[in-house]
């Protein structure tokens, strides 16, 4: 990586992981308030129309803020453009759910999720009135003032949510959070970015990022479907308490994968877009993320499955024991996710939503085939479907970049191998640590004293090339 790509890297990294703690942290704590105030049944009321959400968010988004990154000459016009087609598509869906919320509310049976219906999807507009904003400072690397604005947001929308909940309102106390929340995001994302759309509306504009963008569109829609239909069919298939228990090993399990895995990614698409005409210049930035989220991520994941059982125990009692054998076939699940997307991203950057599209409906036709195949099974088979289907997607990811950049499995895998093996070595030693230690906060913390020089004397016995490379960024921040 030249020098100006690791600048932009290493800030990008270190601005985007303070982002996504620190708004993690403040959610983290006020949700544990806000938890103790209400009841499992007003969060209840809230996750059944986040499906519908989440589908509406897909089609407002539509793949133009990715069109808008991987796009190099931006102008105005295309970000008015967006702008008028992410608020008008935001307003159809809302009118959309407005007419659909009583069918909603008599599907499950709940009466008063017509009125939350109605006022919490007015968040789709309020989100689509700072898109271009936040695009704009992710083309920037950008991300001390996203930092600023999603810290401060969550801080003052998580206080109101907490006051409401304290006053008795109940299940409207999340509502009025979500909205605030996007009022402050609005507010601070205009402050701060001081972008406003232009009377301009580019039809040249629509077509070329459209042509791009459409094919992402499908694709995150496909995975948006596949995504949600899990909790569905486990919820039906099985009982509250069988999805309940895989709802929360998915949350501690994802955490990770999710959080670092992003974190990365988002600091990658833009400025790899820069380079995306440089092929030999890509793959080698490339190689680099790839072994460096393995460095990071891959202890963290099989780190947690060794210390599922203390760590289950310690924070959510006996009561969630079942949880664990669930958690550490998750995690297999999200092992391979980050360099899943890598892949993908990979592939945007060159301008191969196309591609995208092709491996996304491949993909899922094997992952929604193993799904019916383990309903057959118990909840713990489900899981196990889920781990298996990721390492088959990490398989198929790669085949468009060994035709594009020759850059496939083979040498991927090879590459990640060391970190993987480490990884499981410290997963073994957690495992070990939890069987002998009963005491669930003594076992916890010898695991992550123990594992942690364990993995460190191993990358520096074995001179592991990201973590070499990683000192040295830790040098030059000195």
């Amino acid at each position: 990586m030249s020098s100006n790509i690791k600048t932009q890297t290493i800030r990008g990294v270190i601005w985007s992981s303070i982002e996504r703690f620190s708004m993690q942290g403040v959610q983290f704590v006020l949700s544990i308030i806000m938890a103790r105030l209400l009841t499992p049944d007003d969060y209840g009321l809230i996750g059944m129309i986040l499906v519908f959400m989440s589908i509406s968010q897909v089609f407002i988004d539509g793949g133009f803020a990715n069109a808008l990154i991987q796009k190099q000459d931006r102008s105005d016009a295309d970000y008015s453009t967006v702008f008028y087609i992410n608020l008008g598509i935001s307003v159809l869906f809302y009118l959309m759910l407005y007419a659909t919320a009583p069918l909603i509310a008599s599907f499950y049976n709940q009466p008063l999720l017509t009125d939350i219906t109605r006022v919490y999807s007015i968040t789709l507009i309020l989100n689509a009135l700072t898109a271009i904003n936040k695009t704009k400072l992710v083309i920037a690397v950008d991300f001390k003032t996203q930092t600023k604005i999603s810290f401060i947001a969550a801080l003052l929308s998580g206080a109101i949510g907490v006051y409401c909940a304290f006053t008795g309102y109940g299940v409207w106390s999340l509502v009025i959070q979500s909205i605030s929340s996007s009022i402050f995001n609005i507010l601070l994302s205009y402050y701060y970015v001081r972008w406003f759309p232009s009377w301009v509306f580019s039809t040249d504009s629509f077509k070329r990022l459209f042509a791009f963008g459409s094919k992402l569109l499908v694709a995150n829609l496909i995975s948006s479907v596949y995504t949600n239909l899990y909790t569905f069919v486990i919820g039906k298939k099985f009982s509250t308490t069988s999805l309940g228990l895989y709802t929360r090993a998915d949350h501690f399990a994802q955490f990770a994968s999710s959080n670092l895995g992003s974190i990365l990614l988002r600091v990658a698409f833009p400025i790899f877009s820069q380079i995306q005409d440089d092929d030999e210049r890509l793959i080698r930035a490339y190689r680099k993320y790839i072994t460096m989220s393995a460095l990071i991520v891959f202890p963290l994941i099989l780190g947690l499955c060794g210390v599922a059982k203390p760590l289950v125990l310690l924070l959510l009692s006996d009561k969630w024991l079942d949880c664990v054998i669930l958690l550490q076939i998750l995690c297999f699940s999200y092992l391979w996710n980050c360099i899943v997307t890598i892949n993908i991203n990979l592939l945007n950057v060159k301008g191969r939503s196309d591609l995208v599209l092709k491996l996304e409906i491949a993909k899922k036709s094997v992952a929604f085939t193993i799904l019916f195949i383990s309903l057959y099974f118990d909840l713990i088979g489900v899981c196990m479907g889920l781990a298996i289907y990721s390492l088959i997607a990490f398989y198929m990811n790669t085949y468009y970049t060994k035709r594009l950049l020759n850059y496939g499995f083979r040498q991927q895998f090879s590459e990640i191998l060391p970190y993987l093996a480490s990884a499981l070595f410290i997963m073994g030693e957690a495992l070990l640590i939890s069987t002998y230690i009963e005491t669930p906060l003594l076992s916890l913390c010898t695991s992550l004293i123990v594992c942690s020089m364990s993995y460190a004397a191993i990358c520096y016995l074995f001179k592991l090339e990201a973590a070499m490379e990683f000192l040295k960024i830790l040098k030059l921040k000195k």
